[in-house]
């Protein structure tokens, strides 16, 4: 919660002046709500936080689709939020399957077999980036992605998890 004094917002652990008496850092932490109130402070809600994954700043939610405009004949092509999240779910398998890229490496220069463990971690993380991508194409509004990539109440996640090794 945020407060505000004759229509001025006050800063939580920062010393304030009302009239002719100075109040310490921390007299918003300790004081009760009557003894605000009796000098004049009220309580407002914080402005909503918005996840900018899914929503601009206001709250509104981003387009969903790519979408294509032309300007003075030149096309431009604005990314939806679902090919941005696709775009760093590669990135995140990327990022997965680089570590053991050295034994692919090492497989195609030396013949020395990649041990079945890597093998199918691999294919896993493949796997789970391409299940990922299909469950974020199957979401058909903003509501749908904010609950994909929110966790259930026992807190198990919505997504389909990458493998770990």
């Amino acid at each position: 919660m945020a407060f505000k004094l004759d229509g001025k917002p006050l800063a939580v652990d920062v010393p304030f002046t009302s009239g002719d008496i100075n109040y310490p850092a921390n007299w918003l932490r300790l004081s009760t709500a009557d003894e605000k109130k009796d000098i004049g402070i009220t309580e407002v809600a914080d402005d909503p936080v918005y996840d900018s994954r899914f929503y601009w700043g206001d709250g509104t939610a981003r387009e969903l689709d790519d979408k294509t405009e032309t300007v003075d004949g030149v096309e431009y092509k604005t990314l939806g939020v679902k090919s941005v999240l696709k775009a760093q779910e590669k990135v995140t398998a990327a990022g997965l399957l680089a570590r053991y890229d050295w034994y692919v490496v090492r497989k195609a220069e030396k013949s020395t077999a990649i041990p079945t463990a890597i093998t199918t971690y691999r294919d896993g993380v493949r796997t789970a980036c391409d299940t990922r991508e299909k469950e974020i194409d199957a979401c058909s509004d903003t509501a749908a992605l904010v609950t994909l990539y929110s966790s259930k109440e026992d807190g198990t996640p919505n997504m389909t998890q990458y493998p770990i090794l």
